[in-house]
């Protein structure tokens, strides 16, 4: 399972340092999503995080070049 937040269509995983400092801070649950697998993930336009999700992320940016 992976965590999103549906203001920067970011995904990643669940134990993400990034994102567990975000919810920290409060400022992050309000907008936190979830999905089964990356393929959902991507279909609705979400990207990797750079964070957590380092070799995915590299692929996805490899795709826009």
């Amino acid at each position: 399972m992976l965590g999103g937040h549906r203001k920067t269509r970011i995904y990643g995983r669940l134990d993400c340092p990034t994102a567990l400092r975000a919810i920290a801070r409060g400022g992050y649950v309000k907008e936190r999503v979830f999905f089964l697998d990356e393929a959902t993930a991507q279909a609705a336009g979400y990207r990797p995080c750079a964070r957590c999700m380092k070799e995915a992320y590299r692929e996805w940016k490899a795709l826009l070049s």
